[in-house]
C-alpha cells in the first residue's frame, strides 16, 4: 500500500503512520517536519513524473511508502496522478483539512454552495470567468495565477468583488487572511506562501440553505418573454433563445459575449447557466434594461454601453458569442467576433439577405457552418373557449463551430 498523508493545514504528520515506511515523498517543508524513520529514503516533490518513476520500484516490490501532501490530497491534489499510475486499491488516504475549507472557516462562512477552481498549472482565465459570475468562488492558485494576476483580470469588470488572500495557512507564525479590492490585490507582490484566494460577492454571499453542494443550477431556461423588461417586443423569443443557448453551450468558466443585446435575455440565461458575460448594447436605455433584468434574476452581467465592433476591443476573448444586433454591419461584426470566439458564434437575423454575407464571414474564419430557418406558431384563445394557432416572425439562426484541432486553452 502507498500511505497518502494530508498534513491540512499545518497539523503535524503521527508518527506511527510513518512507522516501517521505506520510501516518504513529500515536499521540502513536509518532510523537514516529520520524524522519518531510520533508514527510509526520502524523495522531495519537483517534477511529479521522476517521483512517480522511483516509487514504482518501491510499490513493485511491496516496500512501503508513504507520501506527504498539503491539506487534503484527494482535493485537486496528487490521488490523482497516483490513482492512475498505480490504481486507486493501492492507496491509503488520510485527508487533512484543505485549504479551501481552512479559508472559508476562517471567515466563518459555509462553502457548500462555493465555486472551486484550480488555476495551479491551469489556464487562469476559467478561475477569473467564474469569479465574474459567481458570489463565492474558491481560487487554489499558482505561479502565474496568484493574487495580483486574478486582481488585475477582476479590476475592469468587478470592482466591487471581496478578495481574501489566505497565506500560510495552519501556521500560527506566518498565517496572514487579508480582504482586498481587485485594484489592490494587482498592486502587490504575493509571495509563494498563497494558500487560496476566496472571491466574494458580499451582497450576494449569504444564500438560502442547500441540499446540493456547489454552484446553483437553474430551474429552467428559455424563460418566456414576459420574464424580462423589454421595448416594444423587442426581445429574443424564447424558442429562438433554447437554440441559440444549445448552440452557444454556457458553462462555469466560459465567458459569452451578448452583441446588440437589446434587453439582455440571452446573456442573463447565459449567466443563470453559470458563465461570465459581456453584453454589449448601443443605447442608454438598453443597458439599464440590461442591468435590471440581471439584477431580476440574481445574475451579474458586466454590462458595455457602446456600438459593435469598436465596443468589442477592450473586451477579454470569448468562449462563444450571440450576435442579436448588427443591421448592416453585420457581417464585418461577424467576422471580428468569429476572430476572438474560441469555440462558437451564433447569429440571429431576421433579414435573410443578410445570411450569405454572415455566413462567409464565419467559414472564412475556419468555423464549421450551420443554421436553420426557426418558424413557430404558439396556442392563443379565441372566444368561445377555443384555441389558434398565432405565428411568431420567423428568424434565422446561424451558427459557426471552430473545429476542435483549432481551439486554444484548456477546458473544464
Amino acid at each position: 500500500m502507498i500511505t497518502v498523508v494530508g498534513t491540512g493545514t499545518g497539523a503535524p504528520v503521527p508518527e506511527d503512520v510513518l512507522a516501517g515506511a521505506e520510501l516518504v515523498v513529500g515536499g521540502r517543508r513536509h518532510l523537514d517536519a516529520a520524524r522519518l524513520p531510520e533508514g527510509a529514503e526520502r524523495i522531495v516533490l519537483g517534477p511529479l513524473a521522476p517521483a512517480l518513476d522511483a516509487m514504482e520500484e518501491y510499490v513493485t516490490e511491496e516496500r512501503r511508502v508513504v507520501v506527504l501532501a498539503s491539506g487534503d490530497p484527494g482535493f485537486f491534489g496528487i490521488v490523482r496522478a497516483l490513482a492512475d499510475r498505480f490504481g486507486a486499491r493501492r492507496l491509503d488516504v488520510l485527508p487533512g483539512v484543505s485549504s479551501v475549507a481552512a479559508a472559508f472557516a476562517r471567515l466563518g462562512l459555509t462553502w457548500d454552495d462555493a465555486v472551486v477552481v484550480s488555476a495551479h498549472g491551469r489556464d487562469p482565465r476559467t478561475a477569473v470567468h467564474a469569479c465574474r459570475a459567481h458570489p463565492k468562488v474558491a481560487v487554489l492558485t499558482g505561479p502565474g495565477a496568484g493574487p495580483a494576476e486574478l486582481g488585475a483580470a477582476l479590476a475592469g469588470t468587478v470592482p466591487g468583488r471581496v478578495l481574501v488572500v489566505a497565506s500560510a495557512l495552519g501556521d500560527p507564525g506566518r498565517e496572514r487572511v487579508e480582504r482586498v479590492t481587485p485594484a489592490e490585490a494587482a498592486a502587490r507582490e504575493w509571495g509563494a506562501a498563497v494558500s487560496v484566494v476566496l472571491c466574494l460577492d458580499e451582497a450576494r454571499v449569504l444564500g438560502p440553505a442547500r441540499t446540493l453542494a456547489g454552484a446553483a443550477r437553474p430551474a429552467g431556461w428559455a424563460l418566456p418573454e414576459e420574464d424580462f423588461a423589454h421595448r416594444d417586443s423587442m426581445i429574443t423569443k424564447f424558442e429562438v433563445r433554447a437554440l441559440a443557448l444549445a448552440r452557444l453551450g454556457p458553462r462555469i468558466g466560459d465567458l459569452v459575449w451578448d452583441v446588440g443585446s437589446g434587453s439582455g435575455s440571452v446573456a442573463v440565461e447565459c449567466a443563470r447557466l453559470g458563465a461570465a458575460v459581456s453584453a454589449v448594447e448601443k443605447t442608454e436605455d438598453g443597458v439599464a434594461r440590461i442591468r435590471a433584468n440581471a439584477g431580476a434574476h440574481g445574475v451579474d452581467v458586466h454590462v458595455v454601453r457602446g456600438t459593435a465592433p469598436d465596443a468589442l476591443r477592450e473586451l477579454d476573448d470569448p468562449d462563444a458569442v450571440f450576435v442579436g444586433g448588427g443591421g448592416r454591419e453585420l457581417a464585418g461584426i461577424v467576422a471580428v467576433c468569429a476572430r476572438r470566439a474560441r469555440r462558437t458564434v451564433v447569429v440571429a437575423m431576421a433579414a435573410l439577405d443578410r445570411v450569405p454575407a454572415a455566413r462567409a464571414a464565419l467559414t472564412d474564419a475556419g468555423f464549421d457552418c450551420d443554421g436553420v430557418l426557426l418558424q413557430s406558431s404558439r396556442l392563443a384563445p379565441l372566444p368561445g373557449d377555443v384555441t389558434r394557432l398565432a405565428a411568431t416572425n420567423p428568424v434565422f439562426l446561424l451558427w459557426g463551430v471552430r473545429p476542435l484541432a483549432h481551439r486554444e486553452g484548456v477546458a473544464l
